[in-house]
């Protein structure tokens, strides 16, 4: 699966899920989670440039999937659902993770730096990959009825 990536920060948990996820075999098609972009432009790493990258690599079909941090996961969460088409969900726990593709067919994974330990990390990536979105007719109406409100002007 191709995955974006990026962090306003790099950080021991970021640099354990970038591995987590080599592992797993997914291909990197963006990784803005090293901070490479900051000497050259502070504010290229900043959250909400960040997540604008993530979110449009997602929407466009450069990637399959998301996954962004920043110390809250709020910033980065509300900045990618700006994007058009992504349906990103701030997750602490496994079970949340789960939830948001079960129900809402999330495509970008948001996470905390503050609350989100290494081990708490790699349990969301699991359940995350593990679980796919199963087309309902009440979920279905749900979403259909997020992309009109998208398309609202």
């Amino acid at each position: 699966m191709k995955i974006a990536i990026g962090s306003d920060e790099r950080t021991p948990v970021t640099d354990a899920i970038v591995a987590e996820l080599l592992r797993r075999g997914h291909d990197l098609v963006l990784d803005m989670t090293g901070g490479a972009a900051e000497a050259a432009d502070p504010s290229a790493n900043s959250w909400p440039a960040v997540a604008r990258a993530v979110g449009e690599a997602v929407a466009n079909g450069a990637a399959d999937e998301g996954i962004l941090f920043c110390w809250t996961g709020t910033g980065v969460s509300i900045a990618a659902n700006k994007v058009r088409g992504v349906r990103a969900a701030l997750c602490d726990d496994a079970e949340t993770a789960r939830g948001a593709r079960l129900w809402n067919d999330a495509n970008v994974l948001c996470l905390s730096l503050r609350r989100t330990s290494e081990p708490m990390a790699k349990e969301i990536i699991e359940a995350w990959f593990d679980t796919s979105f199963i087309p309902n007719d009440g979920d279905n109406a749900c979403l259909a009825r997020l992309a009109a409100d998208e398309n609202r002007d």
